[in-house]
This record gives C-alpha cells, sequence and structure tokens, in this order.
C-alpha cells in the first residue's frame, strides 16, 4: 500500500468533505518546573476529520494520551489553540469544559468505568441522565443490537465479561450522539478476540455511522483498523498514514524510533 512521505505538523491534514472535528494547533503542555521540567506536547498540531477513524501513535513518552486529555477537555494546555467544531477549548472555564464533555464528548477507557451497582442499561444511559435528556429510543435499540446487548441489559458490571463491559463502555460513549468520542488503549484488557470485535465496531461506526472517533494505541493491529494514523515524536505530530496496515505501521513506527529521524528538531 502506498503511504504518505513523512510531512510537517502543519500540513498534517486528511481531504474531508465535511469541517473538522477538531482542531489542535502549536499545543503545548509542562509539567514540572525546572530540572524535572517535562514538555510533554511541545508544538503538536493536528486535524482531526469528521466521520472517520483515527489512531494516534508514537514511542513511549512521546505525549500520545497529553494530546488527547488535552483535546478532549480534560487537561488544560499552556499554550495553543484547540477547536471542537467552531468552539475554541481553551478559553471555557473549567464549568464550561465539563459541560461541553458531558454534551459533544464522547469516551472509551481502558479501565472500563462502569458503576459496579448500575445495570448495563442504567450505565449507557447515564450520560443523558447526567445531562437532563431523555434516550432516543431508535439509537439506543440500534447501538444494542449492534454490540449484541440486548440479553445483557438487566446485568451489573460484575455479572459481565470483560468484552461485555466494554462494549457497555462504548454503547455509553456513543449513546448521547458526540460530535467525537475519544478512545485510551480501548482493547488494552481485552483478549484478543473481544478486542477485535471491538475495533471492528469502532470502524463501522466510523464508515457506517458517520461517527469520529481518535484512538490512542501503541498496538500496530489496532492502528490498522484506522482510516489514517498519526504518529507523535517528543510531543509533535511529525507523520501520518493513511490506510494503514499492520505492516505499514510496523515500518512507519521503525522509522521514527530510529535516532536519525529525530535530527533537525
Amino acid at each position: 500500500m502506498t503511504t504518505t512521505p513523512t510531512t510537517t505538523a502543519s500540513s498534517i491534514e486528511a481531504p474531508t468533505m465535511r469541517p473538522p472535528a477538531a482542531t489542535a494547533t502549536g499545543l503545548v503542555k509542562v509539567y514540572g518546573r525546572g530540572d524535572t521540567e517535562v514538555r510533554a506536547l511541545d508544538g503538536a498540531s493536528l486535524v482531526v476529520p469528521a466521520g472517520q477513524l483515527t489512531a494516534i501513535m508514537g514511542p513511549s513518552g512521546s505525549g500520545k494520551s497529553t494530546l488527547m486529555q488535552t483535546m478532549a477537555g480534560l487537561d488544560p494546555v499552556d499554550q495553543g489553540s484547540i477547536r471542537l467544531g467552531d468552539t475554541e477549548v481553551t478559553t471555557l472555564s473549567e464549568k464550561q469544559r465539563t459541560l461541553l464533555r458531558r454534551e459533544r464528548i464522547g469516551f472509551v477507557f481502558q479501565s472500563f468505568n462502569l458503576v459496579p451497582s448500575l445495570t448495563a442499561r442504567e450505565n449507557i444511559t447515564l450520560p443523558l441522565r447526567l445531562a437532563g435528556r431523555s434516550a432516543d429510543t431508535a439509537w439506543f435499540e440500534e447501538l444494542v443490537t449492534i454490540l449484541g446487548l440486548g440479553d445483557r441489559l438487566t446485568h451489573r458490571p460484575t455479572e459481565l465479561s470483560g468484552g461485555q463491559q466494554q462494549r457497555v463502555a462504548v454503547a455509553r460513549a456513543l449513546v448521547t450522539r458526540p460530535d467525537i468520542v475519544f478512545a485510551d488503549e480501548p482493547t488494552g484488557n481485552l483478549d484478543s478476540r473481544h478486542g477485535q470485535a471491538l475495533l471492528a465496531f469502532l470502524q463501522r461506526a466510523a464508515g457506517e455511522l458517520g461517527q469520529t472517533v481518535v484512538m490512542v494505541t501503541h498496538d500496530p493491529t489496532a492502528a490498522s483498523y484506522a482510516d489514517r494514523v498519526v504518529f507523535l515524536v517528543d510531543g509533535r505530530v511529525v507523520s501520518d498514514l493513511a490506510g494503514p496496515t499492520v505492516t505499514t505501521v510496523l515500518t512507519r513506527m521503525a522509522e521514527l524510533e530510529q535516532p536519525a529521524s529525530r535530527a533537525g528538531r
């Protein structure tokens, strides 16, 4: 498969007919001071096309999770701009960011974060109840059917397998029809069969349902399900890859991990 060459961060955009779901420009995030200072993000820029599954990869410590957390409004940045649609996230107050996350963003975490005392149905609809909204019955039923949860809705998390819990978490992330879903290592706690099923669903959510998904992963197999992979090195987006395969992802990662690839940085 033909891959795009390494490019500068400012030019990393994928063609799309819809406006971008999110845009990050020149993000800087610093932890600590003096000798302990760590620049987790050092001018990271990224455009997330709407209705696609975008994977974020990079060597350990490259800033993958920090980029996702700042774009999702979970963490403030020290410099730069983050736009979710037409909304400038960096100028919002903490209360406004909380509302933004509740109303327009979905999350899928490695640890599931289900409420033990609630049934699967109650866990799925929890974001709607917190927002004071009623469930769209047709959309709820479609999600439940696609994810194969119809006979598990009255079960609590302890009565569900790991794969079923993760599917409940995915349904919860999508039930509000968010503008964008952020998934942080979503297959990390799943076996290969359940992990592949989850990735296939996220791929389908983007391809058939028009959902925008951003997934942080270290797994080339997981990345191969994406429409596009972006790569970070030292807190900057340095390259992207359209139509990835396991082989092309592994090749690009090997290139980025070579010392020569960082020359001139």
